[in-house]
């Protein structure tokens, strides 16, 4: 990223890409933070997910919201409580598990309006599906946003509520994000104002330390008799809604000119509060308006917050009339979309796919506006009405649209009890001012902190030897009289896994930890390297050695469905933690590691692993079906005649049928092996076998006899 310019944005890439450390971007309005964000999104080497508290921020920052993401109630979340999937508006799908498994990087952009508890939500749901003892399931993340402009939005109820669980409601507060830590990079360079007195006088109106000096310097662009002519291209910031709309419509209908109405397209699924743009509007000839989008050709013709007025129109077309510039050109609809994110199933990287879309004219009333909704917007002119300011930041966010003290016009006199700032922000932020200037000197202990936690992630083998634990008690609680040799060989394994992986790892972290000590570059040490490709390649072949085969015999018959399910649930995740774990080892016996390789390659391979076939999918294939001996293959040693025993099973699936009576009441699961193993001749023979007896006997005794016979004959 060309940041070369801006050493706060040069730090936060860095911080970005080689660590996982938590960072808080911010700065003052105009500092270039979104600008960094979809920087960010074209050039990162991370997978990342951007997400907003609203739908209008959102759909700016081509994110989607965090309750659409996280599927989060709207709800006040309480510290230690848990979302459960049958209390989620929608259950999660695979897809969107994988995308919480796979990001590197989360972002939220305007941090300043997320509550506390919100983001201990998303620590909650991060954890279920990452990490549970991690704070949000150990993905890093990016919060972009400025303190000192709008705040969360809460209700009175829910402030009373939650302020016993919390010291603050402000993101800062969060219990998860405390845990984990974070760094502060504040942006320094302003670049939507130049003058340095107008600089002065935000940012001491930013701080709410404005001197009797700066103050009435402000206000001498109080003019009150002040009168905005319609060509003048003034807009109005209101801070409340009502104030805003009444004062558009009372300019619109003082135009005597023929009024057009314009209806938005909206296709698929758009939430109408996220909607960019008035669903229907009305113009008329000379009506200021504000460009609400940024001119996607070539030319540039516009930008988000340019004023301009209506020089023609008629019901298919508008014609506008720029009045920085003097520009004339028609305009037409413009299309924003509502996005989701999606996994890409060639290519396996998290795309952005359209859920529904917006189309209408980029134009707004621009008389006046809210505060609220100039956020992130540029003024060339401005009459700021913020007499009635109720909130913190409303000041500084009304006049830090603008780019010049002369393009200002106050209603009213600014008095010092309208420039609201909330004490806890003040006290945060003064503890936080040091991070900046501290991050730098601790980039490269971070640096080799993540490169550590990487490469102890690709030695690390508790999830194999977790599966193998699992699976052995199993093993031993249900199936010890029936799979004795295949118990063994689990328990044989897990002593091997012991002495001849985990022992080992422990060895070799010894190792490369102490060759990692006191090295700034990590990746490019030779030595580290090939000791690295030598261990991973020795790791890999004993893993295969261990379990290739162990796994594959590892088919449990069972008329249990319950058992039966959890077995394979049990299996399957142990056969992809095995394999996901050889193949990144083969993959680093001849490439060098290195924290973006491996972030790359990890989520590459961990996608993959949705393709592969489940052991239900393995049973009923149509490969199985048609190659009996190779089926045979799968099943545990303990099953001495497999051929056998699988001409048993379907002669029981086929007498299932005949009678219409589920298959376990012919013959248990636990009587084909025994019969398999035994192979009785006679029917004394067969009234002796386990779990089978004189009636069953009586019944099917004969056709078992047959089927028996006809095995040992071939």
């Amino acid at each position: 990223m060309q940041t070369a310019d801006n050493k706060e944005l040069t730090l936060a890439w860095k911080f970005i890409e080689q660590t996982d450390t938590n960072i808080f971007l911010t700065g003052k309005a105009g500092t270039g933070k979104t600008t960094f964000l979809r920087k960010l999104k074209e050039l990162s080497p991370k997978r990342m997910v951007v997400v907003a508290p609203t739908g209008v921020a959102a759909i700016n920052a081509e994110g989607v919201t965090i309750h659409s993401l996280f599927q989060l109630p709207f709800s006040p979340y309480i510290p230690g409580t848990t979302f459960h999937e049958e209390k989620s508006k929608h259950r999660f799908s695979k897809e969107k598990k994988h995308i919480l498994q796979s990001i590197d990087l989360l972002v939220i952009d305007e941090i300043s309006m997320v509550r506390a508890d919100l983001l201990d939500a998303i620590d909650s749901v991060m954890r279920r599906y990452r990490d549970r003892h991690q704070a949000f399931g150990g993905v890093q993340l990016l919060m972009i946003g400025d303190l000192q402009q709008l705040s969360p939005v809460i209700k009175e109820e829910e402030e009373s509520l939650l302020k016993q669980h919390y010291d603050t409601l402000y993101f800062f507060g969060s219990k998860a994000l405390r845990e984990k830590g974070f760094i502060t990079i504040e942006l320094q360079n302003v670049y939507r104002q130049t003058n340095q007195e107008f600089i002065r006088i935000l940012n001491a109106i930013r701080q709410g330390n404005i001197s009797d000096s700066l103050l009435a310097k402000l206000n001498e662009r109080y003019l009150p008799n002040f009168k905005t002519q319609n060509r003048d291209g003034y807009i109005r910031l209101t801070t409340h809604n009502h104030s805003a709309t009444h004062y558009n419509n009372e300019q619109l209908n003082a135009l005597d000119r023929i009024s057009y109405s314009y209806r938005a397209e909206v296709t698929g699924n758009f939430p109408e509060n996220s909607y960019p743009a008035e669903e229907t509007f009305t113009l008329k000839q000379g009506a200021q308006v504000m460009f609400i989008k940024n001119d996607d050709t070539a030319e540039r013709r516009f930008y988000n917050g340019k004023i301009a007025h209506i020089h023609s129109l008629s019901n298919s077309s508008i014609t506008v009339i720029c009045d920085s510039d003097g520009k004339k050109f028609d305009i037409e609809p413009m299309t924003w979309n509502n996005t989701r994110y999606t996994l890409n199933p060639e290519t396996k990287e998290i795309t952005e796919e359209i859920e529904g879309t917006f189309k209408q004219y980029p134009l707004r009333l621009a008389w006046a506006i809210t505060i609220h909704k100039s956020q992130g917007l540029t003024f060339e002119k401005a009459v700021i009405d913020v007499a009635s300011s109720f909130a913190h930041g409303q000041v500084y966010v009304a006049l830090s649209r603008c780019k010049t003290l002369q393009g200002i016009v106050l209603a009213n006199p600014i008095l010092p009890h309208a420039i609201i700032n909330d004490t806890s922000i003040d006290r945060f932020l003064k503890t936080k001012q040091e991070q900046t200037e501290r991050a730098e000197q601790e980039f490269c202990k971070l640096q080799t902190d993540y490169f550590k936690r990487l490469l102890n992630e690709l030695f690390n083998f508790n999830n194999i030897q977790y599966g193998l634990l699992s699976s052995t008690r199993i093993l031993d609680e249900h199936f010890y009289r029936l799979y004795p040799e295949l118990l063994q060989q689990y328990k044989t394994c897990i002593e091997a896994i012991d002495t001849d992986i985990i022992s080992i790892a422990k060895k070799f972290q010894n190792q490369y930890l102490h060759l990692i000590m006191d090295r700034k570059e990590c990746a490019d040490s030779p030595i580290l390297q090939e000791r690295i490709h030598k261990a991973a390649g020795y790791f890999s072949g004993s893993l295969s050695n261990l379990l290739e085969n162990l796994l594959n015999c590892s088919t449990i018959e069972t008329d249990n469905k319950q058992l039966r399910q959890r077995w394979n649930n049990t299996l399957q995740t142990l056969q992809e933690d095995y394999t996901f774990k050889k193949e990144i080892l083969l993959h680093y016996s001849i490439t060098d590691f290195s924290i973006t390789d491996y972030l790359r390659y990890k989520a590459q391979l961990m996608l993959k692993l949705e393709e592969l076939p489940t052991q239900k999918n393995k049973d009923n294939s149509k490969t199985r079906k048609k190659n009996k001996v190779a089926a045979a293959s799968l099943i545990p040693s303990d099953i001495k005649n497999p051929l056998l025993f699988q001409a048993l099973k379907e002669w029981r699936k086929k007498k299932s049928i005949e009678i219409n009576l589920p298959a376990y009441t012919i013959l248990q699961q636990k009587a084909l092996i025994y019969m398999s193993n035994s192979q009785p001749t006679t029917l004394k023979e067969l009234i002796e076998v386990p779990y089978f007896g004189q009636r069953s006997a009586n019944k099917y005794g004969d056709d078992i006899l047959s089927i028996i016979r006809e095995f040992q004959n071939r």
